[in-house]
């Protein structure tokens, strides 16, 4: 059986996937800062593993999650206060300067 060795490559047309993670990047910016927050935070956690002390495992491993999840969240609501803001705010503000 002969495998096609090149079936990951993108055709003409495509963006390969580094141009798509850019292109995604430009869009919305803060995607890649929680993706790297929650990177950061799971990171110092498991570094932090030997020195927690009497805590459990499954309790330390629940907090590293939560504040992981947290820097998530917290890009999430910034980006969607940047947006509001973006939309509502500044478009207002150009509509009121136009009448």
């Amino acid at each position: 059986m002969s495998a096609n060795k090149g079936w990951w490559v993108p055709s003409e047309g495509e963006d390969s996937v580094s141009e798509k993670f850019l292109r995604k990047t430009r869009e919305s910016p803060l995607v890649p800062i929680g993706l790297g927050g929650c990177l950061v935070v799971a990171a110092y956690r498991i570094y932090r593993l030997k020195a927690r002390g009497p805590t459990k495992m499954s309790i330390h491993l629940i907090h590293t999650r939560v504040a992981a999840q947290a820097c998530a969240v917290g890009a999430i609501m910034l980006g969607t206060v940047y947006t509001m803001y973006k939309d509502y705010v500044k478009r207002t503000g150009q509509d009121a300067g136009e009448k």
